[in-house]
């Protein structure tokens, strides 16, 4: 596969490990004509999400709003949240992401950054988003409930939402599948899932994938580790059925 002008990359859910997406990057090494895209969740859980987000705020990279953001969003910019919000947030990690700004003061640039964020992007034959879709409801109807959170009624489509479309998402660690293992991607009915759950221990891996040339780079960011795979290697095709979550599914958000 020889790399072409103009890539069309995507990249996961960093989750505050700069280190990790500044080494995703320089193995990626996209040129001023590529479009590198960041599909949400770049704060909470690691310990640089104000890097993270300067990183790519100031590199004018497309991103998308992820629900980690909202809740971020949600504890800074409504007046009458509640402390079981507050709550929620820290515990998902908003205490690792309040810890990485200066004097652990939210940078208002940065909420006015966020506030910025669309919720998906239409690339042609490829449609960005952070969960996936209600495939009961059309684009209209659906808001940042399905945009950011949606789970089961996404992954378990028998046929895909857009018959002209693949939807890449991030937000379900693709290891909570059954039958995925750490690193995998996942692909179901007209999507496939790049978050390959870089914050937790069992995983590490950070994804970015070239959609043209179908190339999937990776960092561990425990182990030090890179690969680059083509994307049939790096993919785990999952049944038709309804695709099962391991474990509890309260942990993740």
């Amino acid at each position: 596969m020889n790399a072409t002008n103009h890539r069309q990359i995507v990249i996961g859910d960093v989750h505050g490990y700069y280190e990790g997406v500044i080494t995703l990057l320089e193995a990626i090494a996209p040129s001023t004509e590529d479009q590198v895209y960041f599909l949400g969740d770049l704060i909470d859980r690691g310990p640089q999400s104000c890097q993270v987000v300067e990183l790519v705020k100031e590199n004018s990279y497309h991103c998308l709003l992820g629900n980690h953001e909202q809740m971020l969003l949600n504890i800074f910019t409504n007046p009458k949240v509640s402390a079981s919000a507050v709550n929620a947030w820290l515990y998902s990690g908003g205490q690792a992401t309040v810890a990485s700004y200066p004097q652990a003061n939210i940078a208002q640039e940065h909420l006015e950054w966020f506030q910025s964020l669309p919720m998906y992007l239409d690339l042609g034959d490829v449609w960005l988003v952070h969960a996936g879709v209600n495939p009961s409801m059309t684009i209209e109807e659906q808001t940042s409930a399905q945009f950011c959170w949606v789970r089961d009624e996404f992954h378990s489509m028998q046929q895909p939402y857009f018959p002209d479309k693949q939807i890449i998402t991030g937000h379900t660690m693709t290891f909570t599948f059954d039958g995925v293992a750490p690193g995998k991607i996942a692909q179901g009915a007209g999507w496939l899932d790049i978050d390959t759950g870089a914050y937790h221990p069992q995983s590490g891996w950070l994804t970015g994938l070239d959609i043209t040339n179908q190339l999937v780079y990776q960092v561990n960011v425990f182990q030090c580790k890179q690969r680059t795979l083509p994307l049939t290697e790096a993919v785990t095709k999952l049944d038709s059925a309804k695709p099962r979550l391991v474990g509890a599914r309260k942990g993740y958000r």
